[in-house]
């Protein structure tokens, strides 16, 4: 009984005294002169471009019509799409109140539907960039409490790892979309209108918007995969894992471990 009593009052001093480092926010920049803390501040800024680039793109893919001897002048037919890319839902614009070679065109739509790639790309890192902003702060606001704690650390480095291997599947998914809707969006579209089939209606694939801020998503992302992986060995070097005896030494005499990074 005496011994369940003295682990009771342990428990409660412990817990009284984490709630007090997290009552007493204070500011320490010293973390971000570190690896850790710079390279953290890296990833969130990596993971703005990355859904940043690839969330707010907008496009467009125009082909030229004509149906000589009725029209002989090349007409121009619009697909606009975005993210997230669902394809077929992108129907051929004409121009307004022009009626081209008697073809409802609107109920022609592009192919494909990469939503989900695109989708899971940027809601993953608009996930990390939350995270990178708690960690930040938690590095900034609460290092004694970080520095001390056991578990922190261990979630930490947990995450790191996760986010490293999400980033490679999320991105790598991202790209081989990305290559579909290039394919979907460029002259083979061409070959699947059935109207553009037809003897007397004469097809010719004009433009697509350039796509380079969808190459540098792609770009940001297998970027945030080598600065996740990077700052996972900093990342270990705070836990129990990487130096057990100088984590448990000073604890079983009630001080404070030394800082191994931040």
């Amino acid at each position: 009984m005496h011994v369940n009593i003295s682990l009771i009052c342990q428990g409660i001093s412990h817990f009284e005294i984490t709630l007090r480092r997290m009552s007493g926010f204070q500011i320490n920049l010293n973390p971000l002169k570190e690896p850790l803390g710079f390279i953290k501040v890296l990833e969130w800024i990596a993971s703005i471009f990355a859904f940043a680039t690839c969330g707010g793109f907008k496009g467009q893919t125009e082909i030229q019509v004509s149906c000589p001897p009725t029209i002989t002048e090349n007409k121009t037919i619009t697909a606009t799409f975005g993210y997230p890319f669902r394809l077929n839902e992108a129907s051929f614009q004409p121009p307004p109140g022009v009626n081209i070679c008697d073809v409802n065109w609107k109920s022609y739509v592009l192919i494909g539907d990469y939503s989900s790639s695109a989708q899971f790309y940027v809601t993953f890192a608009v996930f990390v960039f939350l995270y990178c902003i708690a960690a930040l702060l938690l590095y900034v606001g609460y290092t004694s409490l970080y520095l001390d704690s056991r578990k922190l650390p261990m979630i930490d480095f947990v995450v790191t790892l996760v986010a490293t291997f999400l980033w490679l599947v999320s991105t790598s998914a991202w790209a081989k979309a990305l290559t579909d809707i290039k394919i979907a969006t460029g002259h083979n579209i061409v070959q699947e209108l059935s109207p553009c089939k037809k003897k007397e209606i004469l097809c010719y694939f004009g433009s697509v918007t350039s796509m380079g801020s969808l190459n540098v998503s792609v770009i940001f992302g297998f970027l945030n995969m080598i600065l996740w992986g990077g700052n996972a060995w900093f990342v270990y070097k705070e836990t129990s894992l990487h130096s057990p005896s100088n984590t448990s030494a000073p604890h079983s005499q009630g001080g404070i471990p030394p800082p191994t990074g931040i």
